[in-house]
């Protein structure tokens, strides 16, 4: 689908109808003194509830995950 082009001045009159066209599908470039400067495009619909536990099995956090980094690290120190 080719994108529609609008000045940075248009766009600023007419945004609430590029957004409604944009959310149809549309992609529109905005652009300012004959550049290209943003683009506006629909936003992706979440084709799936997320699902939790996913990962269950799969990933480990050690015992000590929480415990205060070592003095050398925040000193920017190899460990001795």
């Amino acid at each position: 689908m080719a994108a529609n082009t609008v000045t940075l001045d248009d766009a600023a009159i007419q945004l609430p109808e590029l957004v409604a066209r944009a959310s149809k599908g549309e992609e529109i470039v905005i652009e300012k003194d004959e550049q290209p400067v943003a683009k506006l495009v629909p936003f992706p619909e979440v084709t799936r509830e997320r699902e939790f536990g996913l990962f269950r099995g799969r990933v480990h956090v050690s015992e000590d995950f929480d415990e205060p980094l070592p003095d050398d690290f925040w000193l920017g120190r190899s460990p001795s």
